[in-house]
């Protein structure tokens, strides 16, 4: 795992090399405190809990995600740069995952920077920190999948925008996949099995269970496969790419 860990540990420093890192953590804090206490209304509610909080994070992941995700490979491709990493003594699969975790850690950082939020929330009333706990863990689960979709879509083209677009609607349909206004689209023609399977892939719909304070092993196991599946397609992609 050394190859990996050298990996990480340079991607990971790259982040913080330019202000683009801290501009896109204030930016994040901004908005996730101005969507919890402006229009979750957190305090105004009366309950020592975060569900506002919670409620508009995966909205915020939405773009937060692919922004951060589009220049995984989109930009080695394009300035060339993937040559010289892959003459590395690592394997392709092993540049995916170290180049997935580095940005996964990125986004752990900017989750674990709203703590002032739980710690606030703890000095006004006594919330269930169990449940707070599980939803923190469930909004890391969120950003893994949603970054090994914007691995895949970064990996499919050298512009980043375009990546950044793609990843965006991806994520947009995983999220919404379990929201009515699909499932009735399905429901005049489709069979029970495969609109049950539509709602199944809601992102929304697994979070949910964890927000209660649930840790269901088949919602860990769900994003989990996600993330696995299209970090796996991001490797076949590079891997046609490099021999082509």
């Amino acid at each position: 795992m050394n190859p990996v860990r050298i990996v990480l540990r340079r991607e990971l420093a790259s982040y913080f090399a330019t202000p683009i890192a801290y501009v896109v953590l204030v930016i994040f804090l901004f908005f996730m405190n101005l969507f919890a206490l402006s229009f979750g209304q957190l305090f105004e509610r009366g309950q020592a809990d975060l569900k506002p909080f919670f409620a508009f994070l995966p909205w915020l992941y939405l773009f937060l995600i692919p922004a951060i995700s589009m220049r995984l490979w989109a930009e080695e491709r394009r300035s060339g740069s993937i040559e010289l990493l892959l003459t590395q003594p690592l394997s392709l699969w092993q540049a995916v995952v170290a180049k997935f975790l580095a940005a996964w850690i990125f986004v752990g950082i900017a989750l674990a920077l709203t703590f002032p939020m739980w710690i606030t929330i703890n000095v006004l009333g006594d919330p269930d920190n169990g449940v707070i706990l599980a939803a923190y863990l469930g909004s890391f689960f969120i950003a893994g999948g949603f970054l090994g979709v914007g691995s895949f879509t970064s990996a499919i083209t050298k512009n980043q925008l375009i990546a950044f677009l793609v990843a965006l609607l991806i994520c947009f349909l995983l999220l919404v996949a379990g929201h009515p206004f699909v499932t009735e689209w399905f429901t005049h023609w489709a069979p029970r099995w495969l609109i049950d399977g539509v709602t199944s892939l809601s992102f929304l719909a697994h979070f949910e269970n964890i927000l209660k304070g649930v840790l269901d092993l088949r919602d860990i196991l769900y994003y989990a496969l996600v993330t696995i599946f299209f970090l796996l397609a991001s490797t076949v992609v590079l891997e046609r790419r490099k021999s082509s």
